[in-house]
């Protein structure tokens, strides 16, 4: 299983993205065109539930909407240029929840570290960042199972002319290496045998791309969906193939996913019931598809795999 992450940092993203979350996800992209929409949401739900598994579910159908905690990460959760909610995590979120009898979902941005917080102090109703699941994580909140898969990919100069195709390769050749603000992918590196402080540590992907461009690395690290969107406009560099990272010596797949508060099972088991139905009808690679996932980044994975058993 991965190391355990901590709470600001995902792989890609995410991320970092984590997320990660694109920290794995990069600060609050689109907050101001969320002002007013967040300065509603952030007002605290009702106090959690005592009842087993808990009533959350129902007290969203009766209000008509659930709060989504995002941390403003294209292509997790954003807000686009006409100012709407959109992203794989906040579109996945509007059909399941719809399926669930709750019509509305309302934002509720916040940096990607405080997404659990946030969650915990009842200040939105679920996590919809595409946050990955780690045992850690699944220590402070309960996840539904992923609605997506990610490996690494690197950003690296037009005709890979170093030869970087994985972390061991970073180290062997001693490539100058960069990697986003929370990245899983520091960790990655530094289990391959890269010292820490030598890597080079940008904001998010969009950085990692001027870095390489530049001659600042030679080669930067993210999630395979991210580093194959942002060089598709460069002229410089290209995005090497995806591959797993090694994590005690074996591949390892990040899966992200939707998540609640640990007293609301309820609400979490009746996301996946709906989530599987959209998995076996080929609905959610259509809803994921515009963000840039693949078939490959679809996934069986479950969350009690990532939460370490």
């Amino acid at each position: 299983m991965a190391p355990p992450i901590r709470n600001d940092i995902r792989n890609d993203v995410r991320t970092d993205r984590s997320t990660p979350g694109t920290t794995r996800r990069s600060l609050l992209a689109g907050v101001a065109a969320l002002g007013a929409l967040g300065a509603a949401g952030c007002s605290r739900v009702a106090t959690a539930s005592t009842t087993d598994g808990g009533d959350l579910l129902e007290r969203l159908r009766a209000a008509g909407v659930v709060r989504l905690g995002i941390a403003g990460e294209i292509p997790f959760g954003y807000i686009d240029k006409d100012g709407e909610l959109t992203g794989e995590a906040p579109e996945l979120a509007k059909a399941v929840f719809k399926r669930l009898g709750v019509d509305r979902v309302q934002p509720v941005p916040t940096e990607f570290g405080s997404l659990i917080p946030g969650l915990n102090s009842q200040q939105f109703d679920v996590v919809a960042a595409g946050m990955y699941v780690n045992p850690e994580r699944c220590d402070q909140v309960i996840f539904a199972d992923p609605d997506y898969q990610m490996l690494d990919s690197f950003i690296v100069r037009k005709g890979n002319p170093m030869g970087l195709h994985d972390y061991k390769d970073v180290v062997e050749k001693k490539a100058r290496f960069a990697t986003g603000t929370g990245y899983a992918e520091i960790q990655y590196a530094v289990d391959a045998g890269y010292k820490e402080s030598d890597i080079l540590i940008v904001p998010d992907q969009v950085a990692g791309l001027n870095a390489v461009e530049s001659g600042r690395a030679d080669v930067f690290a993210g999630t395979a969906l991210t580093t194959r969107e942002v060089v598709k406009k460069s002229a410089k560099t290209e995005a090497t193939k995806a591959f797993a990272p090694l994590v005690d010596g074996k591949p390892h797949v990040d899966g992200g996913a939707f998540a609640f508060r640990l007293t609301e099972t309820k609400l979490r088991d009746a996301f996946n019931v709906e989530l599987r139905k959209l998995k076996k009808s080929g609905e959610l690679f259509r809803i994921l598809r515009p963000f840039g996932f693949t078939e490959a980044e679809m996934t069986d994975l479950t969350a009690k795999e990532l939460c370490g058993g």
